[in-house]
Order: C-alpha cells, then sequence, then structure tokens
C-alpha cells in the first residue's frame, strides 16, 4: 500500500510548491517531494522539530554525473545526524542524468531544487535566506558551475535569495578544459564532457566564472592521483580573482572517505562547521 500511495502523491506534486506538507515520515523527514514534472526531479528534507529560521544544507550527490542516489548512506547518514542535530535543516536532492541530460541540463536542476527549497524552507522550519550548497564528486564540480553560472548571469531561473556560500567536496574538473585536453583523460570524463572544445567550456567552472560568488569551501583529497588539489589551487586563484572569498581544505582522506565521514570525523567536520559559522556570521 506504501509504495502506491508514493507514487499518488509524487503525481499530485507537479508545482514547485505542491508537495511542502506531502510525504511527511516521523521525525520531520520528507521523502521523494518533486520539485519538478521529471521522476528524477526529487528530494529528501530532514528538519530538526520545533525549529523555525534554520540554515538549510542542500546536498547534490555524486556518480560520474551518471549514477548515484539522494538516499544514499554515504551521503546523508553522518551528515543529517550531525546537522540536524545541531539545527540545520537538511536536504539531499536528485537530478536527471547522463545520457538522458547533459550537464548544464542537471545544473538547471539543481536550481529549480534551490528555487523549492526556498519556496518551502519555513514549512519544515528553514530559513529560505540561509541556504548552504554542498556536493560531492560530480555534484561538487555541479555546484561550483552553479555559483559559476550565477557570477557570469547565465542562470535560467532566478533564485529569490542569493546561497550563503557553497561547499565542493573533491571535485578534479574545475577546470574541464585542461582535463580534456589532457593525454591521459579519464574515460568518464570523456563520457561525460564529450568532444565539443565549445561545451568544455561551457562546464568548466574555472571559465566560466565572471564575477564574485558568495564564500566557498573547496574540501580536496590528498590522496586522490589526479591531482584534485592542484584543480582546486588553480580554481581558488580563479575565485579570488573577482574578490571572493574562498578556502581550500586538504584532508589526506579517500576521494569517497571525504564524502562518507564529513558529520563522523570530528576534526573534519569541525573544520567544515566553522566554515559555516563564518558565513553565517558574515551574513549577520
Amino acid at each position: 500500500m506504501r509504495p502506491l500511495l508514493d507514487k499518488l502523491s509524487k503525481l499530485l506534486c507537479v508545482t514547485i510548491t505542491a508537495c511542502s506538507a506531502t510525504n511527511a515520515l516521523a521525525n520531520n523527514e520528507f521523502h521523494d517531494l518533486a520539485y519538478g514534472n521529471d521522476p528524477a526531479q526529487t528530494l529528501d528534507v530532514y528538519a530538526p522539530t520545533a525549529t523555525e529560521g534554520a540554515p538549510v544544507i542542500v546536498m547534490v550527490h555524486g556518480g560520474a554525473w551518471r549514477f548515484g542516489d539522494k538516499d544514499n548512506r554515504g551521503v546523508v547518514k553522518h551528515k543529517v545526524a550531525h546537522w540536524v542535530n545541531n539545527g540545520y535543516v537538511f536536504t539531499s536532492l536528485n537530478y536527471r542524468m547522463l545520457p538522458a541530460a547533459d550537464l548544464l541540463t542537471q545544473v538547471q536542476d539543481i536550481v529549480s531544487a534551490i528555487q523549492f527549497v526556498q519556496a518551502n524552507a519555513a514549512s519544515w522550519g528553514g530559513d529560505p535566506a540561509q541556504v548552504i550548497l554542498m556536493g560531492h564528486s560530480a555534484g561538487a564540480h555541479l555546484v561550483a558551475l552553479v555559483n559559476a553560472q550565477a557570477s557570469a548571469g547565465l542562470l535560467d531561473s532566478k533564485i529569490a535569495y542569493p546561497w550563503l556560500g557553497s561547499i565542493a567536496l573533491d571535485s578534479a574538473v574545475y577546470d574541464v578544459v585542461k582535463v580534456m585536453r589532457a593525454t591521459d583523460t579519464p574515460r568518464l570524463y570523456k563520457h561525460a564532457f564529450g568532444e565539443d572544445p565549445a561545451f568544455w567550456q561551457a562546464v568548466s567552472p574555472l571559465h566560466v566564472l565572471a564575477g564574485k560568488i558568495p564564500p566557498l569551501l573547496l574540501v580536496c583529497s590528498e590522496k586522490r592521483p589526479d591531482e584534485a588539489c592542484d584543480q582546486a589551487s588553480q580554481f581558488k586563484l580563479r575565485v579570488e580573482s573577482f574578490g571572493s572569498d574562498v578556502d581550500i581544505l586538504t584532508k589526506k582522506l579517500s576521494h569517497r572517505d571525504i564524502n562518507v565521514l564529513l558529520g563522523k570525523d570530528e576534526a573534519y567536520t569541525a573544520q567544515v562547521d566553522a566554515f559555516l559559522k563564518q558565513i553565517q556570521k558574515k551574513r549577520s
């Protein structure tokens, strides 16, 4: 019976605000809220009880732009346990994926999800003006690209409030052009970025960036063989050239653990929390 009810509720959720009070579960959880008409355009919400005006984290999962899921344990388990218990609303979204949707379409899905979150945040106890973007791997690249497109006036839809800041967890493709011109480009990047140099430019956060963005934290793994921290450093210089605040957090963790251990590893999580407190203080 429950799967049938879930399907029926999704069919009813066809507008940007229609699902704010549907699919409620215990402990202020709301699952599979539709922020668009495609079945992939859904998100989950985890909120503290009896709260209002809470900051809202919007999480974008990774998976080579081709797979992955918003409720993967590595994406949500420790993050939800940590931040919801510390007064945050945590949301995790799905988006259309390759090969059906290219990366620019995926960016637009994230923008639509942000709009939905801002329109409904108050009903979950959140503050629509205190949204923080977070993404891991492919999701980190997409979060960086959303920021870059916003700086260049390229977002197709208007977001009601600027987000407070962003946390990009271990992307190695801030400069897509450089990666694609290398002699040893990994196959997963070839599948994602294709063969058109104009498209490489269009999905490269470093090349699209054209102005100031909200504060940004770039987390990178020192254990990766593909020099993710070098990519982060180059992107940091580009971001700083427009007067934006950006920090790099290097970690001796694997690409996977940078995602999975956030919220569990006390020292690592405290460093990310310090960034969050800093951007909230600047807003106030």
